[in-house]
């Protein structure tokens, strides 16, 4: 989509920008991980306070996912890899993905 602006007699196209496609990074529930390690992660790789961290921990227990945060595509594709890395390099099952929003 283009805009036209006018300069002195002529019509000159400018390009306009579109905003990037967001997506959720998803945390899902299982029957194994321990509640502090989700609130762990939350706090960690995506910079949520203590309170914020337990809402989202409480979704991910009593509704089986929450929502971390929402990303442009780059950046939840690498906050669902380091999830998930950080997940198994602790023994953990814990499941992170993402969707369009």
């Amino acid at each position: 989509m283009t805009t036209k602006k006018q300069t002195e007699g002529a019509v000159e196209t400018l390009p306009q920008i579109e905003t990037p496609k967001m997506y959720k990074v998803i945390l899902l529930n299982d029957d194994y991980t321990p509640m502090d390690f989700v609130i762990l992660i939350l706090r960690r790789f995506f910079a949520k306070s203590e309170e914020e961290s337990t809402k989202i921990m409480l979704d991910v227990h009593k509704k089986w996912s929450g929502v971390a945060g929402v990303f442009t595509l780059e950046i939840a594709e690498m906050k669902v890899m380091q999830v998930n890395q950080f997940a198994r390099s602790n023994q953990h099952p814990l499941k992170c993905m993402m969707e369009p929003e």
